[in-house]
C-alpha cells in the first residue's frame, strides 16, 4: 500500500509535471522566442560566400519583416563588417526586423562581374528557403551602399517575379554603367569598371547592358528609395535622377532624396535624416 505522505509526494510531482508542461505550451502558443545572433553562416561553398544573421526577440513567421544589408567598395573590395557600427542603430531602430549581413565574392580573378550578382541571389535564396527556421516573413527589403546598393536593385528588379523584396533602400549605387564609363566623375573608374566586369561597353556590350539597373526596371519593381550626395565624385549624382526616371516611367514608387553639401557617403545630421527616411519608407511598404 502507498503511504499517505508517499501518495502526497507523487500527487505533488504529478502537478509539478503538470504545471511544467502547461507552461510550455503557453510559450509555444504565445510565439515568443529569444533573440538570437548566428555569425558567418555559409550560404556556399566559397569563402566569402557567408552572412551574419541577427533574429529579433518575440519574432514570429507571419509578421517579422527581414532586411538584408550588401556591402559596397567598388566590387572588388569590402566586406559585412563595414556595416558592424550600424547594426544596433538598425536593430534600435528596425527592432522588429530580422537582420541579414551579406558578404559575396569580391571581383578579382577568377571571380569577375557578374559573380557578385550571382552571389547576392544565391543568399537571397537560401534565406528564402529558411524562412521558417528563421521564425520570420517573406517580407523583405534590401539595402545597398554603392556597389553593394547596385547588386541589391539587380537583385530586386532581375528576378521580379520570383522572389521580390517589398523595397529597395539604395544608397548612391550605380545604375547606368555604360553611361558611368563614358562620362566618369574621375579617371579612376573606368578602370575600376573594366577591371570587375571584364571588359569595356565595347568589348562587353551585353554584360554592361544587363547589369544595369537602369535597364532592368519594369513595373513589377519593388518600390525604391535612393540616396545620393551631389558633390559625389565616384558615383554621378545623375545616375539616381536616371534611376527615379526609369522607375517613374514604369509607375514604380520611389523617392529621390539628395544632399547638396555631401559625397560618396556622410555622418552627421544628413545621417540621421537617411536613418529616419528608411524607417518611414519601408513602414510604408514592408509593414
Amino acid at each position: 500500500m502507498i503511504s499517505v505522505m508517499s501518495k502526497n509526494r507523487w500527487l505533488l510531482a504529478l502537478a509539478f509535471l503538470l504545471l511544467t508542461l502547461g507552461s510550455c505550451k503557453k510559450s509555444d502558443s504565445d510565439g515568443v522566442v529569444a533573440a538570437k545572433t548566428e555569425l558567418n553562416v555559409s550560404y556556399g561553398t566559397a569563402a566569402d560566400q557567408k552572412l551574419d544573421i541577427y533574429l529579433p526577440a518575440g519574432r514570429n513567421a507571419a509578421t517579422t519583416p527581414s532586411i538584408i544589408l550588401i556591402h559596397g567598395g567598388a566590387w572588388n573590395s569590402g566586406d559585412k563588417s563595414d556595416f558592424a557600427g550600424y547594426i544596433d542603430t538598425l536593430k534600435r531602430r528596425l527592432p522588429n526586423y530580422a537582420i541579414f549581413n551579406l558578404n559575396y565574392r569580391l571581383a578579382n580573378p577568377p571571380n569577375l562581374f557578374p559573380a557578385q550578382e550571382n552571389d547576392v541571389k544565391a543568399a537571397v535564396q537560401f534565406i528564402t528557403d529558411r524562412l521558417a527556421q528563421y521564425n520570420v516573413s517573406n517580407k523583405m527589403a534590401l539595402l545597398g551602399v554603392s556597389a553593394g546598393a547596385h547588386l541589391a536593385m539587380l537583385q530586386a528588379y532581375k528576378n521580379a517575379n520570383s522572389i521580390k523584396p517589398k523595397a529597395v533602400v539604395d544608397l548612391f549605387g550605380p545604375t547606368d554603367l555604360v553611361d558611368l564609363y563614358n562620362n566618369p566623375p574621375n579617371p579612376l573608374v573606368p578602370g575600376i569598371l573594366a577591371s570587375v566586369v571584364g571588359g569595356t561597353p565595347a568589348t562587353a556590350a551585353t554584360l554592361y547592358q544587363q547589369s544595369s539597373p537602369v535597364n532592368t526596371v519594369s513595373i513589377n519593381s519593388s518600390p525604391t528609395i535612393i540616396f545620393h550626395g551631389l558633390q559625389d565624385i565616384v558615383v554621378t549624382p545623375s545616375q539616381s535622377t536616371a534611376l527615379r526616371n526609369s522607375l517613374s516611367i514604369k509607375g514604380v514608387p520611389n523617392t529621390l532624396v539628395t544632399y547638396p553639401a555631401e559625397g560618396h557617403g556622410w555622418t552627421g545630421a544628413p545621417l540621421t535624416d537617411t536613418f529616419d527616411r528608411i524607417v518611414a519608407f519601408l513602414g510604408t511598404h514592408v509593414q
